[in-house]
């Protein structure tokens, strides 16, 4: 009887040993299986992670490349314009400087009845429209000559020297010509009327002694017949 239990019991022990080797043995096949499955998803993921980067980074230098084009394409359109305009202020220069020649000598046409009594030649310093004390002297000796003048005009020309751009010329010989008509019509009483003013830049400049070119002539004309000329002021 003892020996049929323990065939028994024998026999239950070999099968749970059976079972034991046959699970650990599916474990590890599963294991074994799975594994490389395993191993393939992270590579899967980490070949997807590079390539969005990737993808970012080229998206990232798309834009950016973009945005530099623009910015050039903007750039050469803004200089493109600054050029026309800049072209354009040339030619209004160039159109201005022959209209105001023209001027000149049309009014020095136009003053054929009109017989020179007096002149001065007043000198300013460099970039200065200030009239010197040796300039008023020169008015004062010219004016010395308007109260007996019947008829007459003031012919103002301002110029300057050969330095600096031509529209700055312009405006300074204009200050130049302002400042002599304001001195001769506050102290001598002179009509609006009788100034003929104008100023020249640096058109009629020698290109000599730079001063000599910064000036303005100042000549005192009379339609009179049979006025007399009077001495001219010495001095300059």
């Amino acid at each position: 009887m003892f020996r049929a239990w323990d065939s028994r019991v024998l026999m239950l022990a070999s099968c749970v040993a059976l079972l034991a080797a046959t699970g650990c043995t599916t474990k590890n096949y599963v294991r074994t299986q799975t594994a490389p499955l395993a191993q393939k998803t992270n590579e899967l993921d980490s070949e997807t992670a590079t390539n969005t980067r990737n993808l970012n980074d080229l998206s990232t230098r798309v834009d950016t490349g973009v945005a530099q084009a623009q910015s050039a394409a903007n750039q050469a359109n803004q200089n493109a314009q600054s050029a026309s305009s800049s072209a354009i202020t040339a030619q209004g220069t160039a159109t201005d400087a022959v209209n105001r020649v023209n001027t000149l000598q049309g009014a020095v046409a136009n003053l054929d009845n009109y017989q020179e009594l007096a002149d001065a030649n007043v000198l300013f310093a460099f970039g200065s429209a200030e009239l010197t004390k040796k300039g008023k002297q020169e008015l004062d000796d010219l004016g010395a000559h308007i109260a007996d003048a019947k008829g007459y005009i003031l012919e103002v020309t301002g110029s300057t020297d050969s330095i600096g751009g031509a529209e700055y010329n312009y405006e300074l010989s204009e200050r130049r010509a302002q400042a002599v008509v304001q001195y001769l019509a506050v102290k001598y009483d002179v009509a609006p009327h009788r100034f003929y003013l104008i100023g020249v830049g640096k058109d009629m400049a020698k290109g000599g002694k730079q001063a000599q070119d910064r000036k303005v002539e100042v000549r005192l004309l009379s339609n009179r017949q049979g006025a007399a000329p009077a001495a001219t002021p010495g001095g300059y």
